[in-house]
């Protein structure tokens, strides 16, 4: 199958095909790589601008396996959460570098919102603007170090990236100018 929208080209096997709203059901290798595992992918025929037959199948497929509804649904629900948080953060104006460290504390403790343009850890920990870890505030104990931890690895690696494109710049720098 090939995008009118991305010139992108997918291949799968079709599971299923809804001819009114013209929907095609892809099942294709997992993007994770995982061999025990696939992608299955809707596909709206509307944004296709071709579509090739590589093998015919001529005799009744397997069923399909049963997916878990309430796994997918919660699953959703979730998404749907984070994004409302991404948007809400947007939306209050909240800097990249404070959203930044939202995501990388998100990972590791989901229980973590935005109050204006606070992070609220646990219901315990309130890292205010500019989000550092001398910005930590909350009830001395575990939970206060913890979140301190995440902070201060968040701006070491943040940091330690920025040195990496720096010293990648100077050298692309360096060899265009070794080439002149």
């Amino acid at each position: 199958i090939k995008s009118q929208i991305t010139n992108s080209c997918l291949q799968g096997e079709v599971v299923a095909f809804d001819y009114q709203s013209k929907m095609l059901t892809l099942k294709c290798a997992s993007s994770s790589g995982k061999p025990n595992l696939n992608d299955v992918i809707l596909i709206n025929l509307a944004y296709v601008s071709k579509v090739d037959i590589i093998h015919d199948r001529t005799e009744t497929p397997p069923p399909l396996a049963s997916l878990n509804v309430s796994k997918l649904a919660n699953r959703a629900r979730t998404e749907k959460e984070d994004k409302l948080s991404q948007a809400y953060a947007i939306s209050a104006g909240v800097s990249v570098e404070g959203q930044q460290l939202f995501q990388t504390i998100h990972k590791t403790i989901k229980d973590c919102k935005w109050q204006e343009k606070n992070i609220i850890v646990m219901d315990d920990v309130v890292i205010s603007p500019p989000y550092q870890v001398e910005n930590c505030r909350g009830k001395e104990g575990s939970a206060l170090s913890h979140v301190r931890k995440i902070v201060e690895k968040h701006f070491r690696d943040v940091e330690s990236q920025k040195s990496m494109q720096r010293s990648q710049a100077q050298q692309t720098q360096k060899d265009s100018t070794l080439s002149s």
